[in-house]
């Protein structure tokens, strides 16, 4: 999908050489996958220490 975007030249330079990117879109397209590989993370820390699972790990693994 094509769009036009306003993005500063040094950003997109910056993002390029920090993800050894080779075009812009490749820059954009990891920095975008990162941010909602990093949005996500924060959702799941929020559940840290809520969820019991109630699992016994050797049982699950067939040991005596």
């Amino acid at each position: 999908m094509r769009t036009t975007l306003d993005i500063p030249l040094d950003l997109i330079l910056e993002a390029m050489r920090i993800t050894n990117a080779k075009t812009k879109s490749e820059a954009i397209r990891t920095a975008l996958e990162l941010l909602i590989l990093q949005e996500k993370r924060k959702k799941l820390i929020t559940f840290k220490g809520k969820v019991d699972l109630n699992i016994n790990l050797d049982r699950l693994r067939k040991r005596k």
